[in-house]
């Protein structure tokens, strides 16, 4: 079964300077390489075992400025890389500090 897609407009309600990114990669695909060229952002990989390969990769990204991480969610979701869509949403900068990476 198929999970509805949050629009864009649902995802712009609760901006944070956190990016969670999903299916950027599939399951074991996560690398060295895999970090981005950003020195200004912390980046968290966090790979987990799940039944949907869409989902067991969760990269996280934090900004230092909020219009940025905007801007990151406007032009990465729904894009494709590698082959795969990404889905790119906000994530509680609370949970992320915490390092709680499961929503």
């Amino acid at each position: 079964m198929t999970q509805q897609q949050p629009t864009i407009t649902e995802i712009m309600k609760n901006p944070s300077k956190v990016v969670l990114l999903k299916n950027m990669v599939g399951p074991g695909e996560v690398d060295d390489d895999l970090e981005p060229e950003v020195k200004d952002e912390v980046v968290i990989i966090h790979e987990i075992p799940h039944d949907d390969p869409e989902e067991a990769v969760r990269i996280f990204v934090e900004f230092q400025r909020i219009e940025s991480a905007i801007k990151a969610v406007v032009d990465l979701n729904g894009r494709f890389f590698g082959g795969r869509q990404v889905k790119a949403t906000f994530y509680d900068t609370e949970k992320f500090d915490n390092l709680q990476l499961m929503d």
